[in-house]
């Protein structure tokens, strides 16, 4: 099923990852970097979004069905279980190097 397509019905993977430092609103203002969505637009859970576009890309993190993502702010949050600490630290990575990322809170995922 893949990572976007579970944990953000209808969200559609963008033809070129989107210019987080650049994005505007249309008035012209300058979007935060945890709210940029994957198409460059204003996005609630932009942050969460291109998290998780990161995880599908990688090819080491197979879609977990028990294993979500959110954000708090610029806080990514990872929620659910993971088969090893190798992968949660995998995830970790991953999420921690996506632009807007200033933390990574994975206090309520169990490992085993």
């Amino acid at each position: 099923m893949g990572w976007l397509s579970r944990i953000f019905p209808g969200s559609k993977k963008p033809a070129k990852p989107p210019a987080v430092k650049q994005a505007k609103t249309e008035a012209g203002e300058a979007i935060p970097p945890e709210r940029v969505g994957l198409d460059g637009e204003y996005d609630q859970s932009g942050l969460a979004k291109r998290v998780v576009l990161a995880f599908d890309e990688d090819p080491q993190l197979d879609d977990l069905e028990r294993l979500w993502v959110a954000q708090t702010g610029s806080t990514v949050v990872l929620k659910g279980e993971v088969p090893s600490q190798d992968y949660l630290d995998r995830a970790i990575s991953i999420a921690q190097s996506v632009e807007g990322a200033t933390a990574v809170d994975s206090s309520q995922v169990k490992v085993g």
